[in-house]
């Protein structure tokens, strides 16, 4: 498993354990920034991210990367900065240094209507619906971009979340949390974006919906829509992703495959409860 400890993805160092194992660690897995051939690759590249709010710094030296097609999660402890590196990719944030490309574009400190244009696709943990608006008309704004809405992905949105089709004109106020969580996600698939973002789609739910959840969010991915994900519910997260990157303090700390990470000893201690 790779850690980084105080230093950016890419450094050899590993989490407190022998000098032995540290080196077997090494040897067999390697950051992704060494990973050249995944770099290369990758569809979301973020480079010695620093970001905040206002004057306030929360990021430090931030690396991460999201093939295409691929499914990531970010975990760690409150306060990491997790969300912020979210935002940071969405254009809602102070950008302090460091950069940010997608498909090879630069979006570093561009705006979110920018972004958006680019193939990404953005839901925000709270106040991500139009509470006074229609389901209908909620997933109508997540085009609103284009000259007119595009009928073919408002009923693949339909087709995904059969709820929203049958409660199009109920307001979305009126929702339960899953059902809001859904067409949140629904309005940002409305552009079919390359990229969605997720931040804490479980935060709130029933417990017996979670699962439903993280079952729609596998098939938004198997269907070919890399995923960047922030979870609360990070042992389930761990499990289903392709590769997990666990922040602190703003900082990289670890770094490798989301099963890897899941039955690493120090990383469950540190991070998972155990």
């Amino acid at each position: 498993m790779t850690s980084t400890g105080e230093s950016p993805v890419g450094s050899t160092s590993t989490s407190s354990r022998t000098e032995s194992e540290s080196t077997s660690a090494s040897d067999e897995l390697v950051s992704q920034a060494s990973r050249p051939d995944r770099a290369k690759e990758s569809l979301l590249s973020v480079r010695n991210l620093d970001a905040g709010y206002g004057d306030l710094q929360i990021l430090t030296g931030v690396d991460m990367d999201v093939g295409a097609s691929e499914y990531v999660t970010i975990v760690g402890p409150n306060g990491a900065g997790k969300s912020t590196v979210m935002k940071s990719v969405f254009g809602l944030t102070a950008h302090m240094g460091g950069k940010v490309t997608f498909d090879d574009a630069d979006i570093t400190g561009r705006r979110p209507e920018e972004i958006i244009r680019e193939g990404v696709g953005y839901v925000p943990q709270n106040e991500n619906v139009f509470s006074t608006l229609s389901v209908r008309e909620n997933l109508e704004m997540g085009a609103y971009i284009l000259d007119s809405v595009p009928e073919d992905a408002l009923n693949a949105v339909f087709n995904r979340f059969p709820i929203l089709k049958e409660r199009q004109n109920q307001k979305a106020g009126t929702m339960s949390g899953g059902q809001q969580q859904m067409l949140a996600m629904g309005r940002a698939l409305m552009l079919e974006p390359e990229l969605l973002l997720l931040d804490e789609p479980s935060a709130g739910l029933a417990p017996d919906l979670v699962d439903d959840m993280f079952d729609r969010i596998d098939g938004i991915n198997d269907d070919g829509t890399a995923i960047l994900m922030v979870e609360q519910n990070a042992k389930e997260a761990l499990q289903r992703c392709d590769r997990g990157y666990v922040l602190a303090n703003g900082e990289n700390r670890y770094m490798d495959d989301g099963s890897v990470l899941l039955n690493d000893e120090q990383v469950r201690q540190d991070f998972l409860g155990g």
